[in-house]
């Protein structure tokens, strides 16, 4: 056989192991196959391109030649891409979590050659540690002569887990659907909630935009009553936008926090990530009007516009790697005193220092001169904020100077709709036009290069295959629904309803058990075996959440009994697990507010092209309100009403009137 077989791979994960030394196969029969024949246990590594600590594994260990030897001669080696496969990582990050008690990337996991795990970790440091973390070599040592010596403990250990994760993938829990399980919900993540830095628990800190939305609809339905629901999203979105979590200079978000502060972040930057906060933040400014809240969403469309998105080709990039080479720490994102220093005057240089703590000793442990830029204060003077903007500018000019992280271009189809969709809500909250030329660009090549009959999506955009994941399919419901209201074309409406009527027969349980399955059918390969019915928001939305959300606005939108008694029955199916799910249930939780609390129904008529009925659509898309659907129809005259439940306004024909009907 060849000895690494992924250079022909179209992921970029892949492709980034094709030089090293170990004899690697992509996910697939083959490899199962070799190993059942040569009677040889799995290694399966699962990472991404954008994972820092799967670039050091890469480096201390994979690039070894005396770890590539014992690998080759003992084991079938396996290397899958996360984002290309989140159906094989999904089930193999349970197995892990259920031996070690963590899971993350890089995974290394050790299957039979039927695919069961029977032991594994996260990343491995190559020799023995202080922290009693073991050398990967000695556990490659062992496993290998427990495979061979010890058949029977490595059989009963690979059966219990299999057991477990094929117990654990049905995440459905029936339950009644009750307006108090959004409020015991929005409880539970009040205890969750960092007082002192926005947030949920410590560190290390993540962004939980869905929560973020749930809570901001609390807060409005009791008309600005409960004061602990805004506080909770106020300082979470400022703690983010002060933090060094946020790119100061170029624009949006990197993945997570590695401190409670929001001050030192893992420094890859997710489409996923920033297509969620961008709609948290854009809530938020459309709620409050907080000028740094639109700052923050501006400067996450502006790094998507610049960085992420394939103007050629329409579409949105996956993610921005953290690292340009191994044992880099952030370098490209971080500053010495002296680098800040020489690319400004004293003046820019010492507000710069001041409000973004640019100091001799910086934060980075890996070269303590290396600052994170966060907001410490504010400047000093009125005077100074325009010494501060200056400055940015020319920080990032300089940093522009500087080779910039890999850029990884697959176009997903999920995370492709769900930018999409906050690029049309961007459009509309900032008025920039340009936001929903691009958002709908990207969306009808999703129709035409993605869609199927019978099939449903695939998984990238201009790739045949893989295919029949439910997360494809309910996030480009989604985006199709914002289009329709976005632009009141019929066409969206129909394709959202297609996508639904499709999963309804491939991805739902017909038994009483309901809900939707992650994948339409299996392939017979361990786990994939088993179909999984997902509800964790973990680290993306939950499809089941998506879908739930999806139904209630179609149901909304059309008016149709059909769509609310599906609604009904997929959330009966989870209900009894969304309370104790709390922050990770935020998903569902918002399509459970949908069933237990009035919708807003805007339904502008009146003629195309600029006049009142444009305004007014422009007004409806523009106001918050939660549980809201924008209808717009062609008319003679412009007109609009506003529906509160069942209660509906009279018809108004100026903005200024739907304004009023709106705040009312």
């Amino acid at each position: 056989m060849a000895s690494n077989q992924l250079a022909s791979e179209p992921s970029a994960y892949l492709k980034s192991a094709a030089h090293q030394p170990v004899h690697w196969s992509p996910w697939g029969d083959a490899a199962f196959a070799r190993a059942r024949q040569e009677k040889k246990p799995i290694l399966l590594d699962i990472g991404a391109v954008w994972c820092h600590w799967c670039h050091v594994m890469d480096g201390e260990s994979y690039e070894d030649p005396a770890v590539a030897e014992l690998l080759n001669r003992d084991f079938v080696c396996i290397k899958v891409d996360r984002d290309e496969r989140p159906d094989v990582d999904a089930r193999y990050q349970r197995a892990v979590q259920a031996l070690s008690g963590q899971g993350g990337w890089p995974l290394t996991a050790f299957l039979t050659p039927e695919g069961e795990v029977f032991f594994g970790g996260t990343y491995f440091p190559p020799d023995d540690n202080a922290s009693g973390r073991p050398g990967f070599h000695r556990v490659l040592m062992e496993i290998a002569r427990a495979f061979r010596e010890e058949q029977d403990r490595v059989t009963t250990n690979a059966h219990a887990i299999r057991e477990h994760v094929v117990q654990t993938l049905d995440e459905a829990k029936p339950g009644v659907v009750s307006a108090d399980l959004v409020s015991g919900a929005a409880d539970q993540m009040a205890k969750a909630f960092d007082v002192r830095y926005g947030g949920f628990g410590s560190a290390p800190k993540f962004p939980h935009s869905a929560a973020i939305e749930f809570l901001l609809a609390r807060w409005h339905d009791s008309r600005g009553g409960l004061a602990w629901q805004r506080e909770i999203v106020e300082k979470t979105l400022t703690g983010m936008a002060h933090g060094g979590i946020r790119d100061h200079l170029g624009g949006g978000f990197h993945r997570y926090s590695v401190d409670e502060r929001w001050i030192v972040p893992h420094f890859e930057k997710m489409s996923y990530d920033n297509s969620e906060l961008l709609r948290a933040y854009l809530s938020a400014y459309q709620a409050f009007g907080n000028p740094l809240l639109k700052e923050v969403a501006t400067g996450i469309v502006d790094w998507v516009l610049e960085v992420m998105a394939d103007k050629e080709r329409g579409a949105f990039a996956t993610s921005q790697d953290a690292d340009l080479t191994f044992g880099d720490d952030g370098d490209y994102w971080t500053w010495t005193k002296e680098e800040a220093d020489g690319a400004l005057t004293a003046r820019e240089g010492a507000v710069a220092s001041l409000v973004f703590d640019i100091q001799d000793v910086g934060e980075m442990h890996h070269n303590p001169k290396k600052n994170v830029l966060w907001r410490k204060q504010d400047p000093a003077s009125d005077d100074e904020w325009p010494v501060l903007h200056t400055a940015i500018k020319k920080l990032k000019a300089a940093r522009d100077l500087r080779k910039s992280p890999f850029v990884d271009r697959t176009a997903y189809v999920n995370w492709n709709a769900m930018m999409a969709s906050a690029f049309l809500q961007a459009g509309a909250a900032l008025d920039r036009t340009e936001c929903n030329e691009f958002a709908l660009r990207v969306l009808e090549r999703i129709w035409k290069e993605a869609w199927e009959v019978g099939s449903g999506m695939s998984h990238v955009l201009g790739r045949h295959e893989p295919r029949g994941m439910l997360d494809d399919n309910v996030q480009a419901a989604a985006a199709f629904l914002d289009a329709y209201e976005a632009t009141g074309e019929s066409t969206w409406l129909d394709r959202a309803t297609e996508v639904m009527t499709y999963c309804a027969k491939a991805h739902a349980d017909g038994t009483a058990g309901g809900g939707y399955f992650d994948i339409a059918g299996t392939d017979g390969t361990a786990y994939l075996a088993t179909r999984a019915k997902p509800v964790q928001d973990a680290p993306t939305p939950s499809p089941n959440g998506v879908a739930a959300l999806v139904l209630a606005r179609l149901w909304a939108l059309t008016d149709k009994a059909e769509w609310r008694g599906r609604l009904d029955r997929h959330l009966a199916a989870f209900a009894g697990s969304a309370r104790e799910l709390s922050l990770y249930g935020s998903t569902l939780l918002r399509a459970v507010d949908w069933a237990v609390n009035p919708v807003t129904r805007v339904e502008v008529r009146g003629p195309r092209g600029d006049g009142p009925a444009c305004a007014m659509h422009l007004l409806a898309l523009q106001a918050y309100r939660p549980r809201k659907v924008v209808v717009r129809t062609i008319a003679d005259r412009p007109a609009a009403t506003v529906c509160v439940g069942t209660t509906c306004s009279m018809p108004v024909s100026t903005p200024e009137q739907l304004a009023g009907l709106l705040e009312a």
